[in-house]
């Protein structure tokens, strides 16, 4: 269903908790809100689509002839990390070895949460947010379990998290975009100012995680450099 965005404003009396409105917002989103109608996200788009050189001078990092970029453009349940792993995994089955192979994973749009560290997904409910589910639990994730996850986050323990994926040589970035749209729409539904959730996000990254214009920018930079593209869906 379609809700416009002044219809989802003005139910929020109805609205009995923070965490229901937030889902409600976050629902509505992905049903075709325009987010970029958001004053707050207006005023910062322009800033977001500048040209990076530090994002540039990240990509030329990447080693090896063996290169893949993943489109992580939804959760998925962790299938882009798991992707990621599988690249890895299976180039070491066939003789290559790490130095010799990059995977870089851009997360944009709804996947952007796995950028960040534990304690935005507790204080932004951000598993209810972007729906992502503890799988430890059953319930909306409180951590961000793909960094360092646990027994029972993967399918397989023998499945590398993010920090071990990234010790290896893998590549990840997050989309400036998607942190400057959905940090405004977060900061509307919860009453709060939108540099402050902004500034709250992009301080709470994960380590060696690279902030990019946007995630197409990512794509696009990547192939232009080598990289197969691989969509990082289930």
């Amino acid at each position: 269903m379609f809700y416009k965005y002044s219809e989802i404003m003005n139910d929020h009396s109805k609205v009995n908790s923070r965490r229901e409105f937030l889902g409600k917002m976050a629902a509505t989103s992905a049903a075709g809100l325009t987010l970029f109608s958001l004053p707050s996200a207006s005023t910062a788009l322009g800033q977001a689509l500048k040209p990076s050189a530090e994002a540039e001078a990240w990509i030329k990092k990447a080693k090896g002839k063996h290169r893949v970029v993943f489109d992580a453009s939804e959760p998925h349940n962790g299938m882009p990390l798991i992707w990621s792993w599988v690249f890895y995994h299976t180039n070491n089955e066939s003789g290559i070895a790490d130095d010799d192979m990059t995977s870089m994973v851009v997360l944009r749009h709804n996947a952007i949460p796995f950028a960040m560290e534990d304690k935005l997904w507790a204080k932004y409910k951000l598993g209810e947010v972007f729906k992502v589910t503890d799988n430890t639990t059953g319930k909306s994730a409180l951590r961000n379990p793909y960094f360092t996850p646990a027994e029972g986050d993967f399918p397989s323990p023998a499945i590398e998290g993010i920090k071990r994926q990234q010790e290896r040589g893998a590549m990840y970035c997050v989309c400036n975009m998607a942190l400057t749209v959905y940090s405004a729409l977060v900061a509307k539904g919860a009453n709060l100012s939108h540099e402050e959730v902004l500034n709250d996000w992009k301080s709470g990254l994960l380590p060696n995680v690279q902030t990019v214009p946007s995630g197409v920018w990512a794509i696009g930079r990547a192939q232009e450099n080598g990289f197969g593209y691989c969509y990082a869906g289930g």
